[in-house]
């Protein structure tokens, strides 16, 4: 029979990084989970990744036992390391601080498919696109579509 679902925790946190100091303590202590046990698996899976932002989002159960799911990194972290800058822009529309092209956005866009809402690749690559220019950042290069 399956465990019965508690709630759900939503977190992002560095590969390799988690510890219990906030955010994951406070947000798992107060739903009973065991915070070291977190720590070690999600650390043990995320060795290979470390230092890049990563989301899990962790199942709670009843008997305060849990699974947790990571996805893949944010399109905006993504983005930014493919630019080599440290942030978007304040004001997007105005001020541009860099540039991608049309095949650094499809390389995200193909990693980043499982997690997205679309099934070509086409339309994740203008989901990326879309929050490139939101950025602040151009596009270059005219689109392969």
């Amino acid at each position: 029979m399956a465990k019965e679902i508690e709630t759900y925790v939503k977190l992002q946190v560095k590969g390799g990084a988690a510890n219990p100091a906030p955010p994951i303590g406070p947000a798992l202590g107060a739903k009973g989970v065991n915070i070291m046990e977190f720590c070690k698996r999600f650390n043990a899976q995320t060795q290979e990744k470390a230092g890049k932002t990563l989301p899990v989002i962790i199942t709670v159960y009843k008997d305060k036992s849990f699974e947790f799911v990571i996805k893949q990194p944010p399109v905006a972290v993504s983005l930014l390391e493919v630019s080599k800058k440290d942030k978007g822009s304040a004001v997007p529309n105005r001020n541009k601080v860099g540039s991608v092209d049309w095949d650094q956005v499809k390389k995200i866009a193909e990693e980043k498919m499982s997690d997205l809402n679309c099934f070509t690749i086409e339309s994740a690559m203008k989901m990326v696109a879309g929050t490139a220019r939101s950025m602040g950042l151009t596009v270059e290069g005219n689109a392969p579509f």
